[in-house]
């Protein structure tokens, strides 16, 4: 098994974590759930609003989960030769978080809106982390 393959089941195992959380533990404060937002608590005391955040929650959770089982597939169906071109199209994508939603998650954390403090930060790092990793997958598998 290439491992840009190894690196792609490594971020489904990531991404089904974050659905689970999603759908089912929404305000958890792991798994990237959004018990981090102070907004997430506040929202319940306008029904309204919450719903929205909820309704726009489980979107992410559901768009997540086609992600995740197109990436399945792709594993199981396409030759592992091939992989690397996934690689490609993960880094591109998963750095589309800096574009817009960094920017946000920043802004919110330095105006006490997240919890822990610094919680943008060390998000940032992680999917930094996981850009370089497959960035050195897609490399080392094409080579």
């Amino acid at each position: 098994m290439k491992i840009i393959s190894v690196a792609i089941i490594a971020f489904l195992l990531l991404e089904i974590m974050n659905v689970i959380a999603l759908y089912f533990f929404p305000g958890s404060k792991y798994a990237n759930g959004v018990g981090v937002f102070k907004a997430w608590e506040e929202s319940k005391n306008d029904p309204e609003i919450h719903n929205l955040i909820k309704y726009l929650v489980n979107w992410v959770a559901g768009t997540k989960l086609i992600f995740i089982l197109l990436l399945i597939t792709i594993l199981l169906t396409v030759d592992a030769q091939d992989h690397y071109l996934f690689g490609i199209t993960l880094v591109i994508s998963i750095s589309t978080f800096f574009w817009r939603l960094f920017p946000l998650i920043r802004k919110m954390d330095l105006e006490d809106q997240i919890e822990p403090e610094n919680y943008s930060i060390v998000l940032g790092l992680m999917i930094i982390s996981v850009i370089i990793l497959f960035v050195l997958a897609t490399v080392i598998s094409k080579v």
